[in-house]
């Protein structure tokens, strides 16, 4: 059966409708290849390189075969990083929009309180990274025994940077009757133990290969010092000219002190790394999504959960010394069936990395001459015109799904015994309101919110005023953004 649209799976109206309005138009390779196999409940071992879609391969499954009225987790997502758990718990948010789908994100630097809140409340999907999910589970704050899904995600970043074992203490304490994903990159023998360790007769599914990373991605290397490389950073920024670009160093202190060099020549730049406070990294990915800078500074932290279609030069100062991380940090561009460039610098000491890189993708890194005095003469009128222009704001994919949404500010909560099914019943019998006209209901100790859909919010907000939620009188106003 060929697969044109995503209505050829089926889903419920709801998810297509946030797919329509997310600008999903036709399923991408994996996509097209998991999701149906993930609405069967089969146990998957997934390879697919970053940029390929795989986050909405598996969150349309988990939001379609999710159980509204379940208050409990059922689906747990597993993953290296913060900004990533971040990421997917906007991604799941914004498919299951319609469907109500609540989804929870918990990570490490995040206050854990604030956390164990939001587990107390209905939620459908909680997306975290190992230790800090192994914390809640430890604690008892977060609920295992509704969980029928489990998905791991970057399952080799996992294993490089030691979570393997956190990943298995959690696993051993999940419901056996389950469906686990596994989702990778690259599918090293730890990871293929683990998969075959934990899992029900895995389907595998390559859904790119690996050596299609140079793909629609030109891949370049210049062979030099590192007392040479800020200069030639400075010569092929110039010649490239790009819109968007990551420069990835090995070390936060590189990465500093790069940054502190170019912001010095007025490029449009700011940094990212694990040294960071968490507020600070999640602002800076922002403001690089929306276009606000051109040039983000980072260390391997920024190649998971950046999902920006148009990032068209990557830059690998130091060359990765991990065969993996290469894969990754290239991953960074080409995304989305777009073209983008790669390239590497290469100290004349590092030519092992190299080989090791190669024989791991299957395809050799052009080496290349550095841009002539003549070819950055050129060029730089164009780059410093570039430079000056006042940065053009991306919109969010999720802006068009999200416009006609308001969300509403109740001060009555789970001590006035106020469920959600409370909330549904008073504002669905609204005339001209129906259940498909509210969103996601969070209800905390002493406040809640609720979501109204499609352009109804300030007419629910009136009529609010003058009803009452299970006898109670509700103060109610649009809740602060």
């Amino acid at each position: 059966m060929t697969i044109n649209s995503f209505r050829d799976f089926a889903l419920d109206a709801d998810i297509l409708r946030a797919l329509d309005g997310l600008g999903y138009d036709a399923p991408t390779h994996v996509q097209e290849k998991v999701i149906p196999h993930a609405l069967e409940g089969r146990d998957l071992a997934v390879k697919s390189r970053t940029g390929s879609g795989k986050t909405a391969a598996f969150a349309i499954p988990l939001c379609q075969l999710a159980d509204w009225g379940e208050n409990k987790p059922q689906a747990l997502i597993l993953t290296p990083t913060r900004e990533l758990a971040a990421q997917i718990k906007e991604d799941v948010t914004n498919i299951g929009r319609f469907k109500r789908i609540k989804a929870t994100a918990v990570y490490g630097k995040s206050p854990f309180h604030r956390q164990k809140l939001e587990l107390k409340q209905k939620s459908h999907v909680v997306a975290g990274t190992p230790g800090r999910v192994l914390d809640h589970i430890q604690k008892g704050t977060l609920a295992l025994d509704r969980i029928k899904y489990l998905v791991i995600d970057e399952a080799d970043e996992m294993l490089n940077m030691g979570f393997i074992d956190q990943v298995e203490a959690i696993i051993q304490e999940l419901p056996e009757d389950r469906t686990t994903m596994v989702f990778s990159a690259t599918l090293p023998a730890d990871v293929e133990a683990l998969c075959h360790r934990y899992m029900k007769d895995p389907l595998d599914i390559e859904a790119e290969s690996t050596a299609q990373t140079g793909g629609k991605i030109e891949h370049m290397l210049y062979t030099v010092s590192d007392e040479s490389k800020f200069r030639l950073l400075r010569d092929v920024t110039v010649v490239e000219n790009p819109d968007s670009c990551i420069i990835f160093c090995r070390t936060k202190d590189r990465v500093d002190e790069l940054f502190e060099w170019l912001d010095r020549l007025s490029y449009t730049v700011d940094k990212i790394h694990g040294g960071m406070v968490q507020e600070d990294r999640f602002a800076v990915m922002n403001e690089f999504k929306r276009g606000e800078f051109r040039y983000l500074v980072a260390t391997d932290v920024a190649a998971r959960g950046i999902d920006i279609d148009n990032i068209s030069l990557v830059i690998s100062y130091d060359l990765p010394l991990e065969k993996e991380s290469y894969v990754h940090r290239a991953g960074r561009t080409g995304r989305a069936g777009r073209s983008g460039k790669a390239i590497t610098f290469m100290e004349p000491a590092e030519e092992r990395f190299r080989e090791e890189i190669q024989n791991y993708t299957g395809f050799v890194i052009p080496e290349s001459s550095p841009p002539s005095k003549e070819q950055v003469k050129a060029m730089q009128r164009a780059f410093s015109a570039k430079m000056e222009e006042e940065p053009v704001i991306k919109k969010d994919k999720s802006e068009a799904l999200n416009q006609d949404i308001m969300k509403l500010y109740f001060n009555g909560g789970k001590k006035k015994k106020i469920r959600a099914v409370d909330f549904v019943g008073t504002i669905a019998r609204i005339d001209g309101v129906e259940a498909s006209d509210i969103g996601i209901i969070t209800i905390e100790e002493n406040v809640s919110y609720v979501e109204i859909l499609n352009g109804k919010g300030p007419y629910v907000l009136k009529e609010m005023k003058q009803k009452t939620i299970k006898g109670k009188q509700l103060k109610v106003h649009e809740a602060r953004k």
